[in-house]
């Protein structure tokens, strides 16, 4: 639950949302013209994942915008060199389309990932959901906010909508057809009644803050700038994103930056719920 507060004060915050706000809009015109039919470039990468001009026109915006406000601290971006990140004990990391298939496919679930990365962990940790005009922001130290483009409101997190005990609601990605997902939906039904939402990208996470979804479980691989905010997100409201070996992920450490699974959860109550579906699944 959100519920009405004030401006925060900090600076940092202060700074980034309106950059985040342009990069919003940017976003937003480039589907509202890819929907509407306009001349839109889509190319592959070299894994063959998709880009699009989207991604292309967002990562240099938000790239020139940080390096204005933050001058010495680099960027680890999905669309841009970080051959240098191992050196780098303090830097951004950014996805600026997560969710590329999603906006493909006309599915208005995509989103801005943007986190502050000190020591190996997420400090801070933004999700912007141009569609829905909503940004989550806020300290891992810290109750997070959420902020409205269009009203130009503030809400906080409360702490308020703790798990209800059933059902227990469980997030997929549209194209979760992996069959591991459904074996471990299979074991949370031994003991709770499931419903299933489904959603794309980093949106999933933000549907946890509402407390739309209590468990986010992913089999298949994911890459830190998929996770980081998210996962500062859940840990500053006490839920958390841990590997399949129950380990909170750590970031800019790895020789690569592909994540395996991950398990996702809202709160402590959660939390256990999920851990013992995975163990049980795991035997």
């Amino acid at each position: 639950m959100f519920i009405t507060t004030s401006v925060p004060q900090d600076r940092q915050i202060l700074q980034l949302v309106p950059i985040l706000t342009q990069a919003s809009q940017i976003l937003l015109d480039e589907y509202q013209n890819y929907c509407a039919g306009s001349e839109f470039n889509i190319d592959k990468k070299d894994d063959h994942s998709p880009v699009t001009q989207a991604d292309l026109k967002v990562n240099a915006y938000l790239l020139e915008q940080l390096a204005i406000i933050t001058p010495d601290i680099p960027v680890i971006s999905e669309e841009s060199d970080y051959s240098k990140r191992h050196e780098w004990n303090v830097c951004w990391m950014l996805d600026p389309l997560d969710g590329t298939k999603e906006f493909i496919h006309q599915r208005d679930e995509f989103t801005i990932n943007l986190s502050l990365i000190q020591d190996h962990q997420t400090v801070l940790s933004i999700i912007v959901v141009p569609t829905k005009k909503n940004m989550y922001l806020g300290y891992l130290t810290e109750l997070p906010y959420k902020y409205t483009f269009r009203e130009k409101t503030w809400e906080r997190y409360s702490g308020g909508n703790a798990m209800a005990s059933e059902p227990i609601q469980v997030g997929l990605s549209h194209s979760s057809n992996n069959p591991k997902y459904q074996q471990y939906i299979t074991y949370l039904e031994q003991y709770h009644p499931v419903t299933r939402r489904e959603a794309g990208s980093a949106y999933k996470f933000c549907m946890m803050l509402e407390g739309e979804i209590d468990i986010y479980p992913r089999f298949h691989p994911t890459s830190e700038w998929d996770t980081s905010s998210g996962q500062g997100l859940l840990e500053s409201i006490g839920g958390g994103l841990v590997s399949l070996e129950l380990a909170p992920f750590s970031y800019n450490q790895r020789d690569t930056v592909l994540n395996k699974g991950f398990i996702a959860f809202r709160d402590q109550v959660s939390q256990k719920i999920a851990v013992d579906a995975l163990s049980n699944m795991m035997l």
